[in-house]
């Protein structure tokens, strides 16, 4: 039950990131940085993917993806439809990767420490539910303040 929800949670947040990449009038500004922004809608984007693609992906898909954290922040001046694709392909590996859970490898310890301390499966997936939102949130106040 609680994956089918998480599933529905990262698709419809997922969705959300892509149209607003998309909203962007001006490509350019998705890379703008000013005063006390500390970072730019497209390096969060690139974060979140990142993000997703490693501890979901990575973890329960087997996809071996290998993340470079850094790039997430330092690549610059991707266009719209490269990170709206990147978008579509983190959907589809988040979709298929959250299949390969059953409700009690939930319960289970998550097999890489991410904090402090170690977590269980379901702790971390909702997390990153959260951590996609809290960003989406920056991304669409970078957009609506910066993009006029």
């Amino acid at each position: 039950m609680l994956i089918d929800t998480l599933k529905l949670l990262f698709s419809r947040d997922l969705l959300r990131l892509k149209a607003e990449i998309n909203l962007y009038k001006d490509e350019s500004k998705l890379w703008i940085v000013e005063e006390n922004i500390a970072n730019s809608a497209g390096n969060l984007c690139l974060h979140l993917i990142g993000n997703l693609n490693t501890y979901i992906g990575a973890v329960f898909g087997k996809t071996n993806y290998i993340r470079n954290r850094e790039l997430e922040f330092s690549l610059k001046n991707i266009s719209k439809k490269e990170l709206a694709d990147k978008i579509e392909s983190t959907i589809l590996v988040v979709e298929q990767s959250l299949k390969n859970i059953t409700e009690e490898e939930l319960k289970k310890e998550y097999p890489i420490l991410v904090f402090d301390q170690k977590t269980s499966v379901e702790y971390l997936l909702i997390h990153l539910t959260t951590h996609l939102t809290y960003h989406l949130g920056q991304i669409n106040y970078h957009r609506r303040l910066l993009d006029k």
